[in-house]
């Protein structure tokens, strides 16, 4: 076969019909990749917004500050570690299955429950105070060290100490801890709590959560001071701030914008069921510390100064009833018979104002003035009574639980308030029933003695009716020197109470 008709073959039409198809495929693939625009690379460019010099400059100037703060306090920041310790009875089951199908082997065997020891470990934090004799003195709380066996501090440079237990304070949540070394630590700078304001810049410094975050800083403000309702009773008057405060942090300094401790932190209000921070933690003024610090470190307690009287705080309605409207203090309820506030002149019903001049904003206010008071001290009450102003000098003693509880002394010990539409509508009383309503009876006080009991209405003293809280003060006052009783109303009867002599 010649050439020219192995070129017209079908066969090898076929074949140029694929290659061609083949090569016209691969000119329209890159067809795109010729026609495309190249792409131009573009050089990414810093911003043109320009940071003011003056504004940065106060900004570093903040930053050094805090800086500064920082490496000025936390060498004296120490974590607090405790371990406590208790036994618990634990019953040995040694016997069981026998015991229990075939009865005790041996009667007469001594009790076969032993003693199980449990050992359980908390953190918290304090702040060096003091040195002397080779001894250093941290502050912290006392529900850090409350019920410990064993603590032990920690410094910033790793080191830890064993630790001893100076004193401490539960009424006002502070306790102090020794430990010796050669090591040289510095002294916190004590601030003066009394000049803080609200808006003030406040920075917590302590261990929170854990030894994983020790040595922690954290910055706020002062959102609020005098803040009263600490847990367990404390009676400070506390530094609100919304620096964040955490577990851990108790018993660390709280310091202002120089460097000086202004409080200790103690305690957060929290809605989370972890006491997670949210912006409100308290904190121990540090001038409720200082005489503190110096009786620690001399006698190992704190003395306490005492008044004798209890206290009561009044709502809006009852402050109009005794005509006190637009003032503040506190109500003296009772007053203890032979205390410094009885030898002075201060009666049930006296409305306490002020102490040396200060102001009495709220009970707990004035047991912190008070408290503060040094056994012997001659201190000036201002009071209302029956509506005019008087002064009393009272001559302090020193406050023991054996005095502030002996309630047989606690005259009258029981608490009255004035009858009202939902006390009558909760008694189903009628609309006109009048008295005073027993809130409270003290047991072993003269009025638990003569027979009140809660819910019983007053209305005599003496003989003398008694429609109001003022008619139930003043008649107290002037017709009870001699013996007590009262008239009342139990249920439907009107009957009178036994007679106490004084």
């Amino acid at each position: 076969m010649n050439i020219f008709k192995k070129l017209s073959s079908r066969n090898l039409f076929i074949f140029n019909l694929v290659f061609i198809g083949v090569i016209f495929g691969f000119l329209l693939a890159f067809l795109p990749f010729s026609c495309s625009t190249p792409k131009v690379r573009v050089q990414a460019q810093e911003s043109t917004v320009v940071i003011p010099e003056d504004a940065f400059a106060v900004a570093n100037g903040l930053q050094t500050v805090f800086r500064s703060v920082s490496d000025k306090v936390l060498p004296s920041v120490v974590e607090v570690k405790t371990v406590s310790v208790r036994r618990q009875q634990v019953p040995n089951f040694n016997g069981i299955p026998w015991d229990f199908f075939f009865g005790p082997r041996n009667n007469n065997e001594p009790n076969n429950n032993q003693e199980r020891e449990y050992r359980s470990q908390s953190l918290g934090s304090g702040i060096i105070v003091r040195f002397n004799n080779g001894i250093y003195y941290a502050l912290t709380n006392n529900h850090v060290v409350d019920g410990a066996s064993e603590i032990t501090v920690a410094t910033k440079d790793g080191k830890e100490y064993s630790a001893e237990l100076v004193g401490k304070d539960e009424r006002r949540d502070l306790a102090m801890v020794s430990f010796k070394t050669n090591d040289l630590y510095p002294l916190a700078t004590l601030g003066d709590s009394d000049r803080v304001s609200v808006g003030d810049w406040a920075i917590a410094i302590g261990n929170p959560l854990g030894e994983q975050f020790s040595f922690s800083v954290t910055l706020g403000i002062v959102s609020a001071v005098g803040r009263t309702g600490g847990p367990g009773g404390n009676i400070n008057d506390f530094i609100q701030t919304d620096a964040p405060i955490n577990q851990g942090n108790s018993g660390g300094p709280l310091v202002n914008i120089r460097g000086e401790v202004i409080g200790i932190n103690t305690w957060i209000a929290s809605n989370t069921s972890g006491g997670g921070n949210v912006g409100l933690g308290f904190a121990i003024p540090i001038n409720n510390t200082k005489r503190s610090i110096d009786e620690f470190i001399t006698t190992g307690s704190i003395s306490y100064g005492w008044l004798g009287v209890n206290l009561q705080e009044l709502n809006r309605d009852t402050l109009a009833e005794l005509g006190l409207e637009n003032r503040r203090g506190v109500l003296a309820s009772q007053v203890f018979l032979g205390s410094p506030a009885d030898k002075g002149g201060i009666k049930p019903g006296d409305f306490i104002t002020h102490v040396n001049g200060r102001e009495a904003r709220s009970q707990q206010l004035l047991q912190l003035m008070v408290g503060d008071l040094r056994p012997n001290d001659i201190a000036k009450f201002s009071v209302i009574r029956d509506r005019a102003a008087m002064e009393f000098q009272v001559r302090i003693e020193e406050r023991t639980e054996q005095t502030s509880s002996d309630h047989r002394r606690l005259w009258p010990g029981l608490s009255v308030t004035t009858i009202t539409d939902q006390i009558r509508q909760s008694l189903n009383l009628a609309n006109n029933a009048g008295g005073l309503y027993v809130t409270q009876v003290i047991s072993g006080s003269p009025a638990d003695i003569v027979g009140l009991r809660q819910g019983d209405r007053i209305t005599s003293i003496n003989g003398v009716n008694v429609s109001n809280l003022a008619d139930f003060y003043r008649v107290l006052r002037e017709r009870t020197a001699a013996e007590l009783w009262f008239g009342m109303l139990r249920g439907d009867a009107s009957i009178e109470s036994l007679r106490f002599r004084r």
